[in-house]
Protein backbone atom coordinates (compact mmCIF):
# COMPACT_ATOMS: atom_id res chain seq x y z
CA UNK A 1 0.00 0.00 0.00
CA UNK A 2 1.25 3.20 -1.01
CA UNK A 3 1.68 6.28 1.50
CA UNK A 4 3.48 9.76 2.16
CA UNK A 5 6.88 7.59 2.35
CA UNK A 6 6.58 5.95 -1.36
CA UNK A 7 7.13 9.42 -2.78
CA UNK A 8 9.72 12.26 -2.36
CA UNK A 9 8.86 15.85 -0.52
CA UNK A 10 8.10 16.94 -4.24
CA UNK A 11 5.75 14.33 -5.37
CA UNK A 12 3.61 14.49 -2.10
CA UNK A 13 3.29 17.71 -2.56
CA UNK A 14 2.18 17.08 -6.07
CA UNK A 15 -0.24 14.88 -5.50
CA UNK A 16 -1.70 16.45 -2.31
CA UNK A 17 -2.33 19.51 -4.36
CA UNK A 18 -3.74 17.38 -7.76
CA UNK A 19 -7.70 17.65 -6.36
CA UNK A 20 -6.79 21.72 -6.21
CA UNK A 21 -4.97 21.00 -9.56
CA UNK A 22 -7.98 19.26 -11.50
CA UNK A 23 -10.58 22.15 -9.71
CA UNK A 24 -8.55 25.03 -11.34
CA UNK A 25 -8.66 23.57 -14.80
CA UNK A 26 -11.91 23.98 -14.87
CA UNK A 27 -12.28 26.69 -13.50
CA UNK A 28 -10.07 28.55 -15.90
CA UNK A 29 -11.10 26.59 -18.93
CA UNK A 30 -14.56 28.70 -18.82
CA UNK A 31 -14.50 31.69 -15.75
CA UNK A 32 -17.88 32.37 -15.00
CA UNK A 33 -18.96 35.48 -12.91
CA UNK A 34 -17.62 35.93 -9.75
CA UNK A 35 -20.43 33.29 -7.78
CA UNK A 36 -19.60 30.35 -9.91
CA UNK A 37 -15.86 31.18 -9.75
CA UNK A 38 -16.52 30.85 -5.95
CA UNK A 39 -18.30 27.95 -6.03
CA UNK A 40 -15.97 25.89 -8.33
CA UNK A 41 -12.96 27.03 -6.42
CA UNK A 42 -14.48 25.69 -3.11
CA UNK A 43 -15.71 22.17 -4.81
CA UNK A 44 -12.04 20.94 -4.45
CA UNK A 45 -12.19 21.90 -0.57
CA UNK A 46 -15.75 20.26 -0.36
CA UNK A 47 -14.30 16.82 -1.71
CA UNK A 48 -11.64 16.51 0.64
CA UNK A 49 -14.24 16.95 3.25
CA UNK A 50 -16.18 14.01 1.20
CA UNK A 51 -13.12 11.75 0.72
CA UNK A 52 -12.17 12.08 4.96
CA UNK A 53 -15.52 11.62 5.63
CA UNK A 54 -16.04 8.64 3.22
CA UNK A 55 -14.92 5.08 4.78
CA UNK A 56 -14.45 3.81 1.21
CA UNK A 57 -12.17 6.49 0.30
CA UNK A 58 -8.98 4.84 -1.54
CA UNK A 59 -6.32 4.57 1.09
CA UNK A 60 -3.93 6.54 -0.72
CA UNK A 61 -6.94 9.34 -1.44
CA UNK A 62 -7.48 9.10 2.84
CA UNK A 63 -3.65 9.44 3.59
CA UNK A 64 -3.76 12.63 1.07
CA UNK A 65 -6.79 14.18 2.75
CA UNK A 66 -5.41 13.68 5.90
CA UNK A 67 -1.76 15.37 5.14
CA UNK A 68 -3.51 18.15 4.08
CA UNK A 69 -4.18 19.13 7.43
CA UNK A 70 -0.29 19.35 7.92
CA UNK A 71 0.82 23.41 7.99
CA UNK A 72 4.14 21.62 6.09
CA UNK A 73 2.08 20.10 3.26
CA UNK A 74 0.14 23.40 2.89
CA UNK A 75 3.53 25.40 2.56
CA UNK A 76 4.90 23.02 0.50
CA UNK A 77 1.66 22.89 -1.93
CA UNK A 78 1.51 26.66 -1.57
CA UNK A 79 5.57 27.68 -2.61
CA UNK A 80 4.72 24.69 -5.62
CA UNK A 81 1.41 26.92 -7.03
CA UNK A 82 2.90 29.81 -7.12
CA UNK A 83 5.88 28.88 -9.09
CA UNK A 84 3.84 26.92 -11.27
CA UNK A 85 0.77 29.09 -11.94
CA UNK A 86 2.01 32.96 -11.04
CA UNK A 87 1.06 35.40 -13.30
CA UNK A 88 -0.36 32.53 -16.09
CA UNK A 89 -3.66 33.93 -17.93
CA UNK A 90 -6.73 31.14 -17.47
CA UNK A 91 -5.75 29.78 -21.17
CA UNK A 92 -2.29 28.95 -19.29
CA UNK A 93 -3.33 28.14 -16.25
CA UNK A 94 -5.79 25.21 -18.06
CA UNK A 95 -2.98 23.81 -20.09
CA UNK A 96 -0.42 23.91 -16.89
CA UNK A 97 -3.13 22.30 -14.81
CA UNK A 98 -3.82 19.47 -17.25
CA UNK A 99 -0.36 18.70 -17.88
CA UNK A 100 0.03 18.46 -13.98
CA UNK A 101 -2.65 15.97 -13.97
CA UNK A 102 -1.07 14.17 -16.58
CA UNK A 103 2.71 13.77 -14.63
CA UNK A 104 0.67 13.02 -11.57
CA UNK A 105 -0.71 10.11 -13.71
CA UNK A 106 2.30 8.79 -14.45
CA UNK A 107 3.66 9.04 -10.98
CA UNK A 108 0.50 7.53 -9.70
CA UNK A 109 1.13 4.69 -12.19
CA UNK A 110 5.05 4.46 -11.84
CA UNK A 111 5.03 4.86 -7.06
CA UNK A 112 1.44 3.21 -6.56
CA UNK A 113 0.20 1.26 -9.33
CA UNK A 114 -2.37 -0.86 -7.54
CA UNK A 115 -4.05 2.90 -6.32
CA UNK A 116 -3.51 4.70 -9.50
CA UNK A 117 -6.42 3.93 -11.08
CA UNK A 118 -8.59 4.58 -7.69
CA UNK A 119 -6.58 8.13 -7.11
CA UNK A 120 -7.06 8.97 -10.57
CA UNK A 121 -10.93 8.08 -10.43
CA UNK A 122 -11.32 10.27 -7.04
CA UNK A 123 -9.33 13.34 -9.67
CA UNK A 124 -11.38 13.30 -12.35
CA UNK A 125 -14.64 13.28 -9.81
CA UNK A 126 -13.17 15.98 -8.29
CA UNK A 127 -12.93 18.29 -11.67
CA UNK A 128 -16.89 16.52 -12.01
CA UNK A 129 -18.07 18.32 -9.05
CA UNK A 130 -15.91 21.48 -9.76
CA UNK A 131 -17.65 21.41 -13.69
CA UNK A 132 -21.03 21.07 -11.77
CA UNK A 133 -20.50 23.68 -8.76
CA UNK A 134 -21.68 27.10 -10.68
CA UNK A 135 -23.45 27.14 -13.52
CA UNK A 136 -22.43 29.26 -16.50
CA UNK A 137 -24.13 31.61 -18.68
CA UNK A 138 -26.94 32.75 -15.85
CA UNK A 139 -27.30 35.54 -14.62
CA UNK A 140 -26.77 35.59 -10.38
CA UNK A 141 -27.23 31.52 -10.43
CA UNK A 142 -30.15 31.83 -12.64
CA UNK A 143 -30.81 30.34 -16.18
CA UNK A 144 -27.45 28.80 -17.64
CA UNK A 145 -26.10 25.62 -17.92
CA UNK A 146 -24.59 23.09 -14.84
CA UNK A 147 -21.72 22.28 -16.87
CA UNK A 148 -20.70 24.31 -20.19
CA UNK A 149 -19.57 23.10 -23.10
CA UNK A 150 -16.17 24.46 -22.95
CA UNK A 151 -16.08 22.18 -18.98
CA UNK A 152 -16.86 19.18 -21.11
CA UNK A 153 -14.32 19.60 -23.33
CA UNK A 154 -11.75 19.85 -20.00
CA UNK A 155 -12.98 17.04 -18.68
CA UNK A 156 -12.55 14.92 -21.59
CA UNK A 157 -8.90 15.89 -21.36
CA UNK A 158 -8.78 15.39 -17.53
CA UNK A 159 -9.78 12.07 -18.10
CA UNK A 160 -7.13 11.72 -21.28
CA UNK A 161 -4.69 13.10 -18.99
CA UNK A 162 -5.17 10.29 -16.45
CA UNK A 163 -5.79 7.66 -18.37
CA UNK A 164 -9.44 7.84 -18.88
CA UNK A 165 -9.95 6.36 -15.20
CA UNK A 166 -13.58 4.67 -14.81
CA UNK A 167 -14.08 4.90 -18.24
CA UNK A 168 -13.88 8.17 -20.31
CA UNK A 169 -13.88 12.03 -18.81
CA UNK A 170 -16.26 12.75 -21.87
CA UNK A 171 -18.79 10.62 -20.41
CA UNK A 172 -19.05 12.01 -16.60
CA UNK A 173 -19.26 15.45 -18.36
CA UNK A 174 -22.36 14.95 -20.00
CA UNK A 175 -24.76 16.42 -17.41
Amino acid sequence: MANKSSFTPEEWSRLVASPVVASMAITASDPGGLWSLLQESMSSGWALVEAKQNAQAAPLVKAVVEDITNSETRDAVRTSFQAQFKGSQFADVKRKAVDELRAVSSLLDAKAPDEAAAFKSWLLSVAQKSAEAGKEGGFLGFGGVAVSDAEKVTLAEIGTALGNPAGSGAGLAET
